[in-house]
């Protein structure tokens, strides 16, 4: 299993949380840089993973209400494959 773990504090505004997300993934060149595609790229290239995302609050700082839908689409993308997620309380 491939363990990932996010730092919520290196995602700062809706551009660059993407550029980390498809540096940190390995997301390919055509990832779309939107939620959709973050969907489609986490259930089809993250099967056998876990993500760990940390410092969730200077995310929701940094995002808003973006970073609520951010989170929904890990889980739901968890839900709809092998990838697994857990928020870092800490």
């Amino acid at each position: 299993m491939q363990i990932v773990t996010l730092n919520g504090a290196r995602m700062t505004s809706k551009r660059d949380t993407h550029l980390y997300l498809a540096q940190t993934l390995r997301f390919p060149v055509y990832y779309g840089r939107n939620l959709d595609a973050l969907h489609d790229c986490l259930t089809e290239f993250c099967g056998d993973t876990l993500v760990i995302l940390r410092n969730v609050p200077v995310m929701r700082a940094a995002l808003g209400d973006y970073g609520d839908a951010l989170i929904a689409v890990f889980e739901d993308a968890a839900e709809a494959s092998g990838m697994r997620f857990f928020i870092d309380p800490a």
